[in-house]
């Protein structure tokens, strides 16, 4: 998805930062030339402040966008994920685990499940970064409740992890 998207902004840096921060933040573009998240109105203003831009980009970056149909077609069925237990994980009691891998090799979230069953700890959460949109992608997973060292060990040897941090 990423690909098709810049080549459509290849010459328009401003543009291009404008739709990289909506698939970010999961804005998605209603008729005419309205954004939103989820059923909530984002003004051109707000995204251009949190784009760095000025809000002509912002309506110059919707209006390219409803006028492509192939990005029409993306934009119009774009939603935001939804709440990550990230940041209140410790308040909730729950651990989590950042595992760097590679996101080409096939088994990354297979392997690391498969261990954590094996201790009976629950995946509360689990959020994939997409490689081709960040740079060093990772997989964040919220777990319930701690996590034992043998289970840390067994996930740092599969041959699809390259290292790992786990915050209680």
């Amino acid at each position: 998805m990423w690909r098709q998207i810049q080549t459509r902004f290849t010459r328009q840096k401003a543009r291009l930062s404008v739709v990289r921060k909506m698939i970010e933040l999961g804005i998605g573009v209603a008729p005419p030339f309205q954004l939103r998240v989820g059923d909530v109105a984002v003004s051109d203003s707000a995204l251009a402040e949190a784009t760095g831009v000025d809000r002509r980009v912002v309506r110059s970056t919707v209006k390219q966008i409803m006028q492509d149909p192939d990005l029409r077609s993306i934009f119009t069925q774009v939603k935001p994920i939804g709440m990550s237990l990230v940041d209140v994980a410790e308040k909730l009691g729950y651990s989590v685990l950042v595992v760097y891998a590679d996101p080409h090799k096939p088994g990354v979230i297979s392997g690391i499940s498969s261990v954590l069953s094996d201790y009976n700890v629950v995946i509360r959460q689990a959020l994939a970064d997409d490689p081709d949109f960040i740079p060093d992608p990772k997989l964040t997973l919220v777990l319930d409740g701690r996590v034992p060292s043998d289970a840390i060990g067994k996930i740092q040897s599969l041959a699809q992890v390259d290292s790992l941090t786990l915050k209680r």
